[in-house]
């Protein structure tokens, strides 16, 4: 029997269960492309959460997808400690010089407090306005950068990586700081309206560090902050590969995984089978190429590979779409996932 049309939050919560909803739910992280539908510069557009709320409503009229985003930009939780930002036209804000200049600078470092941090403040109104649009209907998603991945940002790369394997005694000092500001961060944006928080974590990809390290440091790190967020969370790698610690990842407590195009969805689906929810994994640098028919083929592969028995949300495999991919690429995605979508899959088995 075919189920009725479903509201996003009854059809993500039915795939969440490991059960098939009425299609496989989409999230298009457009973060960037409301500023485009406001007729604003990047700039112009985070300088106002009325701004990235329409935004946001806009876009997920246009292309039918099951989530908003409250999310601004990456190098927010970075700005929230006093790091520059830098914006550009045509992609996301980023951050500038690290925040540290050296290890030794972690010990006089204080975590900054969300209901002091006007950047965060915007985020929170953001949530306010998107809720109060939404209510229960649509998922509102609240980003946080993991404790272990923030210091990319705060220390820079190389510095962060020799902090981790060096000097233990400031790394486990600096996760101590991000661990506190995570934390309220997460719950604030909870307390506001956001239906669950996307923890996002690509430091402790197996692409960037092995997995003994990251049991030892981001595994632990994970464990602490997830349990201590009021709420459900989502553990995003942002392209990292994830197969080598998806039973680790279970053991976070977090519910979903974003996972990369590097990785076969197909394995993935059955090594994470009724532990976890997948989330991805279509290329989003690659998508900025294609034509309406190859991302309708995207779609297809995505959805025979993992969308059957539910557990499986369809989007871009970072999670963030690029600034230069087009309209007709993502409404394309759209009316693919209405066409290959629908529950139950028995296209899938008439062409295996």
């Amino acid at each position: 029997m075919k189920p009725g049309k479903m509201t996003s939050m009854q059809r993500v919560l039915t795939t969440l269960s490991h059960g098939e909803p009425d299609r496989v739910p989409l999230f298009l992280a457009a973060t960037l492309h409301g500023a485009r539908e406001l007729g604003l510069t990047l700039g112009d557009y985070f300088s106002d959460s009325r701004n990235v709320a329409e935004g946001q409503l806009r876009l997920r009229a246009k292309y039918d997808h099951d989530f908003l985003c409250a999310a601004f930009y990456g190098a927010l939780d970075a700005e929230a400690w006093g790091a520059e930002v830098i914006y550009r036209d045509d992609g996301p804000p980023n951050s500038g010089a690290p925040l540290l200049r050296k290890p030794e600078d972690i010990r006089g470092l204080t975590a900054p407090r969300v209901s002091e941090t006007p950047c965060l403040l915007k985020v929170l109104k953001t949530i306010e306005l998107l809720k109060s649009r939404v209510e229960t209907e649509v998922p509102i998603v609240g980003v946080v950068i993991s404790p272990f991945s923030l210091p990319v940002m705060q220390l820079g790369f190389d510095a962060y990586i020799e902090l981790i394997y060096e000097r233990p005694q400031l790394f486990w000092r600096l996760m101590q700081l991000n661990k506190a500001f995570a934390t309220e961060w997460a719950n604030a944006q909870l307390a506001a309206g956001a239906t669950a928080i996307c923890y996002f974590d690509p430091v402790s990809s197996p692409t960037i560090v092995p997995r003994d390290t990251f049991l030892k440091t981001g595994f632990e790190v994970a464990k602490e902050v997830i349990g201590a967020i009021e709420g459900p969370t989502a553990t995003h790698l942002a392209s990292g590969r994830s197969l080598a610690i998806l039973d680790d990842l279970v053991l976070t407590g977090t519910s979903m995984v974003g996972v990369s195009c590097e990785e076969n969805l197909a394995e993935l689906k059955t090594a994470a089978s009724q532990k976890l929810t997948i989330l991805g994994n279509l290329n989003g640098i690659e998508m900025r190429r294609w034509t309406p028919h190859e991302a309708e083929m995207q779609v297809k592969r995505a959805i025979a590979q993992a969308g059957g028995g539910g557990g499986f949300v369809l989007g871009d495999n970072h999670g963030e779409i690029p600034w230069q991919v087009e309209d007709e690429v993502l409404f394309a995605i759209r009316e693919a996932v209405h066409r290959w979508g629908e529950y139950p899959l028995n296209w899938v088995k008439d062409e295996q």
